[in-house]
């Protein structure tokens, strides 16, 4: 049983409640705590909002030029595009089953979650493959090759935080700060689109693919601070750590090691 930390009268069994261990039995109705309520309202909204920030990032560079017939890519573009907006529809019904506190579906979906994550991680590596050819073929040189290094890095740790969030399912906050963690991890090239909006913007690579990107990991932990009066161990270690991977991939970006990997890749994907 977790601790009851400040929930303003709130129960213990209350609190445990988030976890995912599921109980057969049916729910008994009762008026939510307001901490509880308050916990779920950030998680759904953050899910929304990762939403929003994918269709605005990929809305010039892909369903724009779609609807007007002027798309031209193979399948599994296509295929990574289903996949990627799959995982992010899921994610926001996940959240709202747990506001609904309907465990046993919350359950359910989230072993076609883990399936929808390996195709993720999978297609993204494809198309990551995909581009470097077609930017080669462009006259693009080792840069465009450079760039598939940050591709397969983002894909491993998107699936291992996936991974994680699974092996830690029976403890539903570590539970559901990795699979939001996941999710943001996986939307820095909708953010890194949005220079396209805002081209007059210096350093896009750091000011749309790190500050604005990681800022999500800043509200993550700020919420937890505000609201719980503690961070969690995960937002606390684990959203940090992303953030200076991040920082890493731009400071070691096309430098002769970073380039000597993104060659290896390629070989040995192609």
């Amino acid at each position: 049983m977790a601790r009851d930390e400040g929930l303003g009268g709130c129960t213990p069994t209350l609190w445990a409640s988030e976890r995912l261990s599921i109980d057969p039995s049916p729910t008994v109705p009762h008026s939510p705590c307001p901490m509880v309520a308050a916990r779920s309202r950030f998680f759904t909204a953050m899910a929304v909002l990762a939403l929003v920030v994918a269709l605005t990032g990929f809305a010039g560079t892909y369903f724009v030029p779609l609807a007007r017939g002027g798309f031209r890519a193979p399948p599994i573009v296509h295929v990574h595009g289903a996949l990627l907006f799959g995982w992010l529809v899921l994610f926001l019904a996940q959240s709202l089953l747990i506001r609904r506190r309907d465990l046993l579906a919350h359950k359910r979906l989230g072993w076609a979650g883990a399936v929808l994550a390996a195709g993720v991680s999978v297609s993204t590596v494809a198309v990551g493959v995909w581009a470097t050819q077609r930017d080669v073929a462009a006259g693009g040189g080792d840069i465009a090759v450079s760039a598939l290094t940050g591709v397969c890095l983002s894909a491993a740790m998107f699936l291992a935080l996936v991974a994680a969030a699974i092996a830690w399912r029976r403890n539903g906050p570590a539970h559901k700060r990795l699979m939001m963690l996941a999710t943001i991890a996986i939307l820095w090239p909708a953010w890194f689109r949005f220079r396209h909006y805002f081209p007059s913007v210096p350093a896009p690579e750091i000011t749309f693919a790190i500050i604005a990107a990681d800022s999500l990991i800043v509200a993550c932990i700020l919420r937890d601070w505000l609201v719980e009066r503690r961070i969690h161990s995960v937002f606390l270690w684990v959203g940090p750590a992303i953030i200076l991977e991040h920082i890493t991939e731009a400071l070691l970006f096309d430098s002769p090691p970073w380039r000597a990997v993104a060659h290896a890749i390629f070989d040995a994907l192609t």
